[in-house]
């Protein structure tokens, strides 16, 4: 991945149209996804499945630029005011230039860093202490340099809005607009291409633009040592934030419906008071994939659980399924899922260059074998119980190198609740009623797991 300094700012109220030669994006905000699910018609946020290796390949990087807050109004009371709220997107196509203007919807000032990644290319801007009244799509496209764009919350306090571009490009322009004509205040980039020996040249160093630093992998204990507490449990509602995960044909998105079965698998085990239970996240927010494992680690989980949901080009697949880790994928589409799954992180712009060789070599050692096994053993356990409340793929256990299923002293499944490019999943999926129905089951199929466990050693 790679880095270079960019801008941008939004506002648009009403539907989408042309002005003054831009395209204006709607701004209003759909509802829960309980109850109606986003509209506007998404689309892919990235093409090509090797972008992480790509990415971790070149060592991709950033250019280090520093938040920079634009001029407050007159009088104003600096930052300590109410937060500037991003209104809007508009793209204008100008030829050899294509203008991203992020416009908000009042005068406070904003603070932003602007840096660009390659293979694929991308220009990500991070608002610092903004709010957001964007509507919730998967991905927008765009036009010129612009192939497509989305956005979301990346980090506490941090918004992020990532561009793909159809090239290497460089800032032309990157300025801001004082409130005027009605508009709020505005962040203007001026995209231009250039060659990748210029691009690559102008990067450097990034400054403080990735997650925290996730703690490194050590060979586990034997994960059989007996705790005397209550099992422990962590939810994982895959993707969030500026990554929301495929979508379904009414635009309901990946990311809302997983986090509202997590939601409900939660109160559900906390019911029985056998388990303590945690969700890597319990809002809409981006969660790295390999934090997702340490929030595992760190709460020394007996069970981890990444709950997805899938997508495929046939309309008629359907059913759940549920995976454990294999460096080798049980058939050729389990293996696409793991490598669509896997570019969350790439999706979310963030920079390889820290992956540790010996996190990938802990897969194979001998530690790991155990907690396979029993990833395995409460995969069938699942199958068993969920194939009397809901359809199920054929076959439904499977196997791949999912990142989130990597942590070596942790039980760990994912499981595909079903194909939002399914008419029927799609409607079970956002059903409360089948989410608590299917919640239900799993718990069923927890308690036979831990039951076996310790009617064979006690634990």
């Amino acid at each position: 991945m790679a880095a270079v300094l960019l801008c941008a700012s939004f506002a648009v109220p009403g539907p989408a149209h042309a002005e003054n030669g831009f395209l204006a994006v709607p701004v209003s905000r759909p509802k829960p996804v309980e109850v109606t699910p986003a509209s506007p018609a998404p689309v892919t946020p990235l093409s090509g499945m090797q972008v992480v290796e790509l990415d971790q390949a070149l060592g991709a990087r950033e250019l280090s630029a520093t938040p920079r807050p634009v001029a407050p109004v007159a009088g104003s009371a600096a930052v300590s005011g109410p937060r500037a709220n991003i209104a809007g997107i508009r793209l204008g196509d100008r030829g050899a230039e294509t203008r991203f203007v992020i416009e908000m919807s009042g005068p406070q000032p904003v603070k932003y860093q602007v840096f660009t990644l390659a293979q694929p290319y991308r220009i990500v801007i991070d608002f610092h202490n903004m709010n957001s009244s964007l509507p919730d799509v998967a991905g927008v496209k765009g036009q010129g340099l612009v192939a497509s764009y989305r956005y979301g919350v990346f980090q506490e306090n941090t918004f992020r809005v990532v561009i793909d571009t159809n090239g290497p490009v460089k800032l032309s322009r990157d300025f801001t607009l004082d409130p005027q004509s009605g508009f709020g205040r505005r962040v203007v980039l001026d995209v231009a291409s250039t060659d990748l020996g210029s691009f690559m040249s102008a990067l450097s160093v990034p400054s403080a633009t990735q997650p925290a630093a996730v703690p490194a992998t050590v060979v586990p204990p034997n994960p059989e040592i007996k705790r005397a507490s209550r099992r422990v449990i962590v939810i994982d509602a895959g993707h969030g934030g500026v990554d929301p995960g495929t979508h379904g044909k009414s635009g309901v998105l990946e990311k809302d419906v997983v986090l509202a079965f997590a939601k409900e698998l939660r109160r559900r085990l906390k019911d029985t008071g056998r388990y303590d239970v945690y969700l890597t996240r319990d809002r809409d927010i981006f969660i790295p994939l390999r934090e997702r494992v340490a929030i595992a680690r760190r709460h020394k989980a007996d069970l981890f659980i990444s709950v997805h949901a899938d997508s495929i080009a046939s309309s008629t697949v359907s059913g759940m399924s549920i995976y454990t880790l294999s460096e080798t994928a049980s058939d050729k589409e389990a293996a696409a899922l793991a490598r669509k799954e896997n570019l969350s992180d790439a999706i979310a712009g963030i920079d390889f260059r820290g992956e540790s060789p010996e996190v990938a070599g802990i897969l194979i050692d001998l530690a790991q074998r155990e907690t396979k096994n029993y990833s395995s053993r409460f995969a069938k356990s699942v199958v068993d119980y969920s194939r009397t409340t809901t359809s199920m793929l054929d076959p439904a256990h499977r196997f791949a190198g999912f990142v989130v299923l990597k942590a070596p002293d942790v039980p760990s499944v994912l499981i595909e609740l079903g194909f939002l490019t399914n008419r029927a999943d799609e409607k079970n999926i956002t059903s409360p009623k089948w989410r608590t129905k299917v919640a239900s089951s799993f718990v069923t199929a927890i308690d036979r797991y831990f039951g076996e466990r310790r009617a064979e050693n006690g634990n």
